[in-house]
């Protein structure tokens, strides 16, 4: 092989690594947004997405995905994909379909049946995220035929998980005593420390996720990665700064969870258009990413009642979807502060509806089904007592008891 090409190998490998750690700042976050009592729970669910993410996309998702387009809707499916020039990509791509996959585990804490669970998960990794996908990554499909910019996910993989997250977590209801009387009750989060952790450790894998989605690092891809680093870092600290004064204007106190999900809105708002903004642009999305998060996380949750522990439905799907609208705005090259009209952001909107309808009548169909065969809920003993205990028959602070 010629130096490029194994630059450009070992580049996509090592992002790939860089991917696969955020499942750890998945866990983290999750596990300290919600109670102690739950932890094992959450700690086994984003576990099994990557195991079962793994193992399903690599069996027939990725074929899916990227096997030849029939129709530009869908690829031809083969089994056990086994190209052996090709496993760097498996790789990178199948800890992206794990990340679709484990936001939802977030939306549906502390109250969803494990085996149920891990059906849809299944399901999300081998029918949900590789079909819509397909539309605009493959090369064929009839989104990336439009123009359709979303250059490492901010809708094929944020708002395909958040979506899925906004219909799961509807369907299963919220956690008991989280409304009363039309009142929404705050649940807090265990522990903090994890919650921050996580969001770090998440930053840190999203110069895999951005960067790394170039494929390349050789020649001018080099200049290249390394703008998508400072735009995606840039992106992060507008959300996380904006976030953290507009919560402590309503509020009246700097608030550590919106702040931490200021951060991680400012990185699936820039997703899309990482490459496509330059510094400016990005800082301006991060911004509007943070004032973004902070309302859409109080009208789910005071306005349409829909119980989600860690934010994951405005983080994931309101905010990917609002990141990869702005592109049409904000991109130097035909987008509508730079002289290229409406086109490019109409393009967009194609887009984000399209996706996000499939993402919510997938998953509605699916877990509808589900919810009849096996259900969808924990009772309400198992749920007061701790899936913890119930579920994996451990509690994972047998000091603190299990009421908390």
């Amino acid at each position: 092989m010629e130096i490029d090409a194994v630059l450009d190998l070992m580049w996509i490998v090592i992002c790939g690594i860089l991917v696969f750690f955020m499942q750890a700042g998945f866990t983290l976050v999750e596990a300290g947004f919600t109670r102690a009592k739950n932890t094992s729970n959450i700690i086994m669910k984003n576990l099994m997405d990557l195991a079962v993410g793994s193992i399903a996309f690599w069996a027939i998702g990725y074929t899916i995905m990227y096997g030849d387009s029939i129709g530009s809707f869908i690829g031809t499916p083969s089994l056990f994909y086994d190209v052996r020039g090709d496993m760097h990509n498996l790789f990178f791509q199948t800890v992206f379909c794990a990340t679709a996959a484990t936001i939802v585990s977030g939306a549906v804490a502390e109250r969803t049946k494990f085996s149920t669970y891990l059906i849809f998960s299944l399901l999300m990794t081998t029918v949900i995220y590789p079909i819509s996908g397909h539309w605009v990554w493959q090369g064929d499909g009839w989104l990336t035929a439009l123009g359709f910019i979303d250059f490492a996910g901010s809708t094929v993989v944020h708002s395909v998980g958040g979506w899925a997250a906004l219909v799961a977590a509807a369907l299963v209801g919220p956690r008991i005593g989280k409304y009363t009387d039309g009142k929404s009750n705050a649940i807090p989060g265990h522990n903090m420390l994890y919650g921050a952790l996580g969001v770090f450790i998440l930053w840190l894998g999203w110069f895999g996720f951005n960067p790394g989605s170039e494929l390349a690092i050789s020649g001018d891809s080099a200049n290249n990665v390394a703008g998508i680093v400072i735009t995606t870092n840039l992106a992060a600290a507008a959300g996380a700064v904006v976030a953290l004064f507009l919560t402590w204007i309503r509020y009246g106190k700097a608030d550590i969870s919106m702040t931490l999900n200021g951060a991680l809105a400012g990185l699936v708002g820039i997703t899309a258009g990482c490459a496509a903004v330059d510094p400016m642009g990005a800082f301006i999305i991060g911004i509007i990413s943070g004032i973004v998060v902070v309302f859409s996380i109080e009208f789910i949750d005071k306005v349409l009642k829909i119980d989600d522990p860690v934010g994951a439905i405005s983080v994931h799907g309101v905010v990917g979807a609002v990141g990869t609208l702005l592109v049409g705005v904000f991109a130097t090259d035909g987008g509508l502060l730079y002289g290229g009209g409406f086109g490019q952001l109409g393009v967009q909107a194609i887009g984000v509806v399209s996706i996000g309808a499939w993402a919510m009548i997938t998953t509605f169909i699916l877990l509808s089904i589900l919810k009849a065969v096996m259900g969808l809920r924990v009772t309400e003993k198992e749920e007061l007592e701790g899936l913890d205990l119930h579920e994996h028959g451990i509690d994972s602070y047998p000091e603190f008891g299990r009421d908390k």
